[in-house]
């Protein structure tokens, strides 16, 4: 398995106040009203807390590294203190570590709040959403800003329903037998280059194109290909979880390897999850989009609880038992003569 280099990671990433305004900027319509400058700072904690209770003094396990979510409880609250205890209290939590807030409803802080702000560094947001509708969608944000990805090389498409990547060595095919699977009525989530992403929380990875990829696909001979103006917007998936790994080889390479029988099961890591892996020879005349096709029918069998192997190895036990007293009389009567 290939993997681009320094995309790997395992334990999540890395990323800032200014990443999270990209990715939420449009979903919860923030406006950065202060700080615009210090949006490098990282976030050092993915979580939105509220600070209620930090704004009456008590800072018993004051979560200061999340992002400070001021709603209309806050502001009510803040509102009914004289101004000097209202800069008083926010400046507790600046002094606290606090250094992100957003301010939902719309709310806009007063200017001798924004000057405090500015003194201690902090980024201030405001947007027109409900503090409730913030919370939730923040989470989703910053879940997907953490994610551990990795960029892997090697094509992967959607065939009954499983997620599949297609990986070997370049030349085998990969992106033909995509393209005839996609021909069969299945989809194209990502040609060549496939982007990996781990759920927080569940472990399940899901794969997609780069942006700049996305729905496109190259055929040697041909060209480049826009896959949904040739074969319609169905044959093309965003994002697809990750479920199996068919490994292309040349017959040559792995003659004498194979397990011929099916029954050993191969697994891949890939961001300390581990992936059922299939490997397919390659070799003049072998149909590649057919087999593919087939592993995936007879991966999907064995995650329902059939197992071909054991129960034809089943099967013969039990005619061997059923003939069992017929060999005992044959050698019986061998040994009487």
């Amino acid at each position: 398995m290939r993997v681009l280099p320094g995309k790997n990671s395992e334990k999540g990433k890395v990323f800032s106040v200014g990443d999270f305004f990209k990715a939420a900027a449009e979903r919860l319509q923030l406006k950065i009203i202060e700080g615009d400058d210090k949006t490098h700072r990282l976030i050092e904690e993915p979580m939105v807390s509220r600070p209620g209770l930090a704004l009456t003094g008590f800072f018993g396990h004051y979560a200061w590294k999340r992002i400070q979510l001021i709603g209309m409880a806050e502001t009510a609250y803040l509102e009914n203190l004289e101004k000097s205890e209202r800069l008083s209290r926010l400046r507790s939590l600046l002094d606290h570590g606090a250094y992100f807030f957003i301010f939902a409803n719309g709310l806009k802080p007063q200017k001798d709040i924004l000057a405090l702000m500015r003194k201690y560094g902090a980024v201030v947001m405001t947007s027109p959403a409900k503090t409730r509708v913030i919370y939730r969608e923040s989470a989703f944000v910053l879940e997907r800003l953490e994610a551990p990805e990795t960029t892997l090389y090697g094509t992967m498409v959607e065939v009954s329903g499983i997620g599949v990547l297609l990986e070997g060595d370049p030349g085998l095919g990969k992106s033909e037998t995509a393209l005839g699977l996609i021909r069969r009525g299945c989809a194209l989530v990502a040609d060549d280059l496939t982007c990996i992403r781990r759920e927080i929380g569940t472990g399940v990875l899901f794969g997609s194109a780069s942006d700049s990829t996305a729905g496109y696909m190259e055929i040697r001979g041909i060209g480049i290909m826009h896959v949904a103006s040739l074969f319609g917007v169905s044959a093309v998936r965003g994002e697809k979880r990750l479920e199996l790994i068919i490994t292309f080889r040349r017959l040559s390479e792995v003659e004498g390897e194979i397990d011929r029988v099916g029954q050993a099961r191969r697994v891949k890591k890939i961001l300390g999850i581990d992936v059922p892996n299939i490997i397919v020879p390659v070799s003049a005349g072998r149909d590649l989009v057919n087999l593919v096709e087939t592993a995936v029918l007879q991966h999907k069998l064995l995650m329902a609880g059939m197992d071909p192997v054991h129960d034809l190895s089943e099967r013969l036990r039990l005619r061997a038992e059923k003939i069992d007293p017929i060999v005992k009389s044959e050698k019986r009567r061998n040994d009487g003569k």
